[in-house]
């Protein structure tokens, strides 16, 4: 029984030994490109099956973010060189060597300036900042191994003129370099306008809105950042298209106006008065306007609740001497 187990653990030893041994003469093949972010390329860069020989250097590599040409023949000779000596061209005649970069371009660089000016203000978003760059590189090559190639060391923001200048390093190839970005950085906020013109006395809709982006400084007092404020309302004058619009434009729907004829609702305890009355002011829901009372020539103030209807709420001795009808 001992023996029958012998002879199958070493029947499994030696298939393993045989698997490996297949495994180990795999030859090595030379690859047409090659990638790295190293600055130097090794055997296994070039070969694949290079085995122990893989991290020995064969040649340095082209400068981040560009490619360089080397002969096969060239590289066959340097790998057997290093100890790979079944290397080969494999067929081919050229190995193109890409060697990787962080690409950083303007617009990057402008994000990155918003969220340093953003840290600076706890109040501002920094999507809301509109960012232009007065002198900054078109594009950056960082190194691609530093998370965060670019860093800022200084940074002056005037937020009255929005022009700052910003002191930063980059990672690039052989340590850092220095940078300097500057530019005109201004808070932007959505302003509500007209998409078409509005006349006086017209109720505003909706539809009839859309916004702008406009630099927060240069919006007016009073100007209007939500149609919340204003839906539903009437026009005071004529409203301009693609002008910031503002809570004075508008009213509440006039329901009396100056000189109509109105009816004056006189509410105390236990009793209900009417009677007949000449507005003296335009006036929308829950305005005071003033009321003549046709016969007695009084004026006294009343809350407008409805069209052509006015209430006043008082337990003044003149109100009887105001009502011409009682109900």
């Amino acid at each position: 029984m001992m023996t029958q187990l012998y002879k199958a653990a070493l029947g499994i030893l030696l298939t393993g030994i045989a698997c490996c041994s297949a495994l180990a003469a795999d030859p090595p093949v030379l690859r047409s490109q090659v990638k790295t972010l190293s600055e130097i390329v090794t055997v296994g860069d070039f070969y694949s099956n290079a085995g122990a020989h893989a991290e020995k250097p064969l040649f340095r590599s082209p400068d981040m973010g560009t490619s360089g040409n080397v002969a096969a023949d060239l590289v066959a000779e340097r790998a057997r060189a290093a100890g790979l000596t079944s290397a080969g061209t494999d067929g081919v005649r050229t190995v193109i060597v890409h060697r990787g970069a962080t690409r950083i371009n303007r617009e990057h660089l402008a994000d990155l300036v918003k969220m340093a000016l953003a840290q600076r203000n706890a109040a501002i978003d920094h999507d809301s900042l509109d960012v232009t760059l007065l002198h900054a590189p078109a594009q950056i090559l960082a190194d691609p191994k530093v998370a965060d190639p670019v860093r800022f060391e200084s940074v002056e923001w005037a937020e009255a003129n929005g022009r700052f200048v910003i002191q930063a390093t980059v990672s690039v190839e052989n340590g850092t370099k220095a940078l300097i970005l500057s530019g005109i950085a201004q808070e932007m906020v959505e302003v509500m306008v007209l998409a078409q013109p509005l006349r006086r006395g017209d109720l505003l809709k909706e539809e009839d809105l859309t916004n702008i982006r406009m630099v927060r400084s240069s919006v007016p007092t009073g100007a209007v950042f939500s149609p919340d404020d204003i839906v539903g309302k009437e026009a005071k004058t004529n409203v301009r298209a693609n002008t910031p619009l503002s809570r004075r434009n508008f009213q509440h729907p006039v329901l009396v106006g100056r000189g109509d004829k109105v009816t004056v609702t006189f509410n105390m305890p236990g009793l209900k008065l009417t009677s007949r009355a000449k507005a003296l002011d335009d006036g929308a829901k829950g305005d005071v306007i003033d009321v003549m009372n046709l016969q007695s020539r009084r004026i006294v103030p009343a809350t407008v609740t409805s069209r052509g209807q006015v209430r006043v709420q008082t337990a003044n001795p003149v109100v009887a001497s105001l009502n011409s009808e009682t109900n």
